[in-house]
């Protein structure tokens, strides 16, 4: 598990590195990505210090994945491209929105009756699921993109 993690946020920082082609020009999205690899660098850090052996470390990295990705999430929604369809901007500001709100109730020990995990996860899972979203609309993003200059040769 740790190791998933550590690979994970590694992924996450390289593809907010490498994924320009996907974001607007301008502050919202240079926020947005600057939170999305703190958030990254949270899942590398949780992975080296697993709960049980290193908390303090643990619990900022799993601070540096709630906070500082389910906040770049919201900017993220106003940042990505104009021709990323409207449904995924959406999607990625109401996702924030939604993590974001079950990061406060976590730390407020509200948990709604999920229990304190159930709350976490939440908290943590629709960052994944958005990175999960936003790799699959890149890769299709590359491909109409090839398959479009091959065309026009």
């Amino acid at each position: 598990m740790n190791a998933s993690f550590v690979t994970l946020g590694m992924l996450l920082v390289v593809g907010v590195v490498f994924t320009g082609a996907l974001w607007r020009r301008g502050a919202a999205a240079v926020v947005a990505r600057c939170l999305l690899a703190c958030a990254g660098v949270g899942f590398v850090l949780a992975g080296l210090a697993p709960a049980d052996v290193h908390e303090n470390q643990h619990v900022l990295g799993a601070l540096l994945i709630m906070a500082m990705g389910n906040i770049g999430l919201v900017p993220a929604g106003v940042g990505l491209a104009d021709d990323a369809p409207a449904a995924l901007r959406w999607a990625t500001g109401l996702l924030g929105a939604t993590a974001t709100t079950a990061f406060g109730l976590f730390l407020s020990q509200r948990h709604l009756g999920l229990g304190m995990g159930g709350m976490e996860r939440v908290a943590a899972f629709p960052l994944l699921v958005w990175a999960l979203a936003i790799g699959v609309r890149g890769l299709f993003h590359q491909a109409s993109r090839m398959e479009r200059s091959g065309t026009q040769r």
